[in-house]
């Protein structure tokens, strides 16, 4: 006979897992005051201007030829490429217009003849339409949230929806702030690829959820009635962790390298999303695995509803003694 596997007892164990996600978030709110988050031209308005250029350029003759060009301040920063090759962004707190960019663009060609001076990237945003775009991004989180929460509470409702689909929904928060940490730690502005992370990082996550979920579903009609709810949460995360290790285990390995290629060749658009996305994929298989359950399971004992959840749990005797559908 083949020994019965044995059982990880996660949900005993859940206090140890809040208390450390509880100690990440702190750390992520630590480091938000001290350091604040860094917001791209998209949020915040602006302009952004990148140039490329071979050779030489004297760096205090270029930032008076582009302050006698433009009537806005700027800040004006270079980088050095590979060979001959160099850049400087052009940023500016207020949006500049089409003219005005033809403008500078004629200046510097007129002043550097000689150093194949080429505008690389150029992005201009008026601080109002900013801020709607931020808004809308913040709409569409919310509405993803709140659509995955009816789906849980109807496909769930034999094991009651509605709290399963909220604990789901706090774990899902508590991946959405560590993909915004990630952002803040690693000083990386907040831009588009946030807003990617975020939804990116909700379905994952909410799948890894779900599958558990189905498995209680199924648990409560095969195991004993004496069974609690702990029990069987507890046997549901174990029967899926191994899916739940392969698949994070194979999406973070895939995510690594996009971002290992992205950072060895500087690509900091590619960087902004792989970077969060990875480490949010573990924090997906943290929260589904170690928060969700055990959370669930929290609320249910603390309603009353914990003990006799395995088979025959959603019955009940009549005046007659006959059991029936609760």
């Amino acid at each position: 006979m083949s020994k019965e596997r044995k059982e990880w007892n996660i949900v005993g164990k859940k206090k140890y897992f809040f208390a450390a996600s509880i100690v990440i978030m702190v750390v992520g709110i630590v480091f938000n005051i001290l350091f604040g988050v860094e917001l791209d031209i998209e949020f915040k308005g602006g302009t952004l201007i990148k140039y490329s250029y071979q050779g030489d350029l004297d760096h205090n003759e270029l930032e008076n030829l582009i302050d006698s060009s433009l009537d806005n301040s700027f800040e004006l920063t270079f980088s050095t490429g590979d060979t001959n090759e160099h850049a400087f962004n052009l940023t500016m707190t207020d949006a500049i217009s089409m003219e005005e960019q033809e403008a500078l663009d004629a200046a510097l060609l007129e002043a550097y003849p000689d150093s194949q001076l080429v505008k690389t990237t150029s992005t201009s945003v008026p601080p109002s339409m900013s801020e709607q775009f931020f808004l809308k991004c913040l709409v569409a989180i919310v509405l993803a949230s709140v659509f995955l929460l009816i789906y849980v509470a109807i496909r769930f409702r034999k094991i009651g929806g509605w709290s399963a689909g909220v604990m789901g929904l706090i774990a899902l928060l508590h991946d959405v702030l560590v993909a915004y940490f990630v952002f803040v730690i690693f000083r990386i502005p907040l831009d588009d690829n946030f807003v990617a992370v975020v939804l990116s990082i909700l379905g994952y996550s909410l799948n890894a959820t779900i599958v558990i979920y189905d498995r209680v579903r199924e648990n409560r009609r095969i195991m004993s009635s004496d069974a609690t709810i702990g029990e069987v949460v507890n046997r549901s995360i174990n029967q899926s962790m191994s899916r739940s290790v392969n698949t994070s285990l194979c999406v973070f390995v895939a995510i690594a390298v996009v971002t290992v290629l992205a950072l060895a060749n500087n690509l900091s658009s590619i960087v902004s999303f792989a970077l969060p996305m990875m480490l949010g994929v573990l924090s997906g298989f943290y929260s589904s695995t170690f928060i969700a359950g055990p959370l669930w399971v929290l609320w249910k004992e603390r309603k009353g509803a914990g003990k006799g959840a395995g088979k025959g749990a959603d019955k009940k005797k009549d005046g007659r003694g006959k059991k029936v559908k609760a």
